[in-house]
């Protein structure tokens, strides 16, 4: 008697009869082992500035993913610290401060800081955690709840709206790109049309890395190995487009946290683009459930 032929896999069987892999999952043991093997060969790219990206490798890769740091934006102190520090002199002269990231917290923040009672506009979880940490109290702080679809300067608008009105006077502490870009004026808009008096002052530069030979050519390797890059900021995605000219993108992925990053990754040729809240918590969870 003939010997049965050997069956093809579930996931061929799945293919070849056009349904979707949903139909035929793996058994546990073999989804674990594919969920392993994704951990050990798709590298993971941590793209924020040096001192977060340490941070977030350093977590990810004790979960057990190939997290690499590849920091697409270097930040610099303000090129002119007289204006800065002349804006935290008058720092208590404002009803409200609005910190446009964490490196806004960090640079302007000083423990000779004159004492002010101003409300703290932070856009993210990032932002309020970095004014924490400064020493602002929690109950000054106003920020999009952690339910918010998006954090942004939307987003905090509509939970800073309601304090408004006119003659009120609002300091934004933002950062400067190396081209002299300062970043969305979306809320300074809003606010301006409510009658508030609006100033600003530059805490920090953001510029673009300067890579070697070396490092352009383990970014080529990384592109071809299909890694997924981790983004929170446009600015990043650009400054890579152009440190790597020519590099396609097409077998890798974007994990973004906002649809306008998406729409950068897109336009660089991303071959795969997954949305993902801010945060080290949920981006876990994302991964756990790609692989």
């Amino acid at each position: 008697m003939p010997a049965p032929s050997p069956q093809p896999p579930a996931a061929a069987v799945a293919a070849s009869s056009g349904r979707s892999a949903a139909t035929a999952p793996a058994p546990p043991d073999r989804a674990a082992s594919i969920a392993s093997q994704a951990r050990q060969t798709r590298p993971i790219l941590v793209t924020r500035p040096a001192p977060e990206a340490a941070l977030w490798v350093q977590a990810l890769q004790a979960a057990g993913w190939p997290a690499q740091a590849l920091p697409l934006i270097e930040i610099a102190p303000a090129a002119d610290q007289a204006a800065l520090q002349q804006a935290r002199l008058q720092a208590g002269a404002y009803s409200a401060w609005m910190f446009v990231s964490a490196q806004a917290v960090q640079h302007f923040c000083r423990p000779d800081l004159p004492p002010a009672a101003a409300r703290c506009w932070a856009p993210g979880p990032g932002t309020a955690a970095a004014l924490v940490a400064a020493g602002i109290d929690p109950a000054r702080i106003d920020q999009p709840p952690a339910t918010a679809a998006q954090f942004d300067s939307e987003a905090l608008w509509a939970v800073v709206q309601p304090q408004l009105h006119s003659g009120q006077r609002l300091l934004i502490v933002r950062g400067r790109s190396a081209n002299g870009h300062l970043g969305r004026d979306w809320l300074q808009r809003q606010c301006a049309a409510a009658g508030v008096q609006v100033d600003s002052c530059i805490a920090y530069q953001r510029q673009p890395p300067v890579w070697d030979a070396g490092q352009r050519a383990q970014v080529q390797r990384w592109a071809q190995q299909g890694a997924l890059c981790l983004c929170s900021s446009s600015e990043a995605l650009q400054h890579l487009a152009a440190l790597s000219p020519g590099t396609s993108w097409a077998q890798s992925g974007a994990l973004v946290s906002h649809p306008r990053i998406a729409a950068t990754a897109r336009q660089m040729g991303f071959g795969e683009i997954i949305g993902c809240r801010p945060g080290l918590a949920e981006l876990l969870r994302t991964l756990s459930a790609l692989a």
